[in-house]
């Protein structure tokens, strides 16, 4: 855990979780080419620095599959699929992030007002730090996203982006660790 400020990432207790990004939902997300390569990007990221990714699926059999690009980026894993909109209220998710043993859950996905919401305030009032990665999330109307984020400021929630939650993550400059960050950051920068 970080010793500077609970609101900062902290690599070593933090568990990247990616909520719905599935093909059908992300078919009708204006933001979907940024917000996945975004995602990607946190996924790649989180490989080098250890941190455990779990996968979630609303309805699949409705909304599809993860899309091919992020699971890719994830590599080998089992989506956790579930009805409930709130990620807690499934019982398979609960017991992967318990195993996790991490006590910061870092959200990314679709939608920032519904899945995304409800899972950050009930995992807030678990007791997990929880962090909002604003531009890995989206919502079908940018209005909903941005009350959503509002209203998740409230609540105790860190909204963060993607290049500030990777560079607190990975502290400081130097490392092996730094540079591969570093070039996934410029990755990003070509692709957004």
């Amino acid at each position: 855990m970080s010793s500077l400020s609970p609101w900062l990432a902290a690599r070593v207790d933090a568990v990247l979780v990616i909520v719905d990004v599935q093909e059908r939902l992300a078919a009708a997300m204006p933001e979907r080419d940024g917000v996945v390569a975004r995602i990607v990007t946190l996924a790649k990221a989180a490989k080098v620095l250890g941190m455990p990714i779990l996968v979630t699926r609303q309805n699949p059999a409705g909304l599809g599959d993860t899309l091919p690009e992020v699971a890719a980026a994830v590599g080998e894993h089992t989506p956790i699929d579930k009805m409930a909109f709130c990620c807690r209220e499934d019982a398979g998710f609960s017991d992967e992030l318990a195993l996790t043993w991490r006590g910061q859950v870092v959200l990314v996905g679709m939608e920032a007002h519904i899945c995304i919401t409800q899972t950050a305030l009930a995992l807030v009032e678990d007791g997990y730090r929880v962090h909002v990665v604003a531009d890995a999330t989206c919502s079908r109307r940018d209005s909903d996203a941005q009350v959503a984020y509002e209203r998740l400021r409230q609540a105790g929630v860190a909204v963060t982006t993607t290049e500030a939650f990777l560079y607190e993550a990975v502290g400081v400059a130097g490392t092996t660790e730094f540079r591969a960050v570093l070039d996934l950051v410029k990755a990003l920068d070509v692709v957004s």
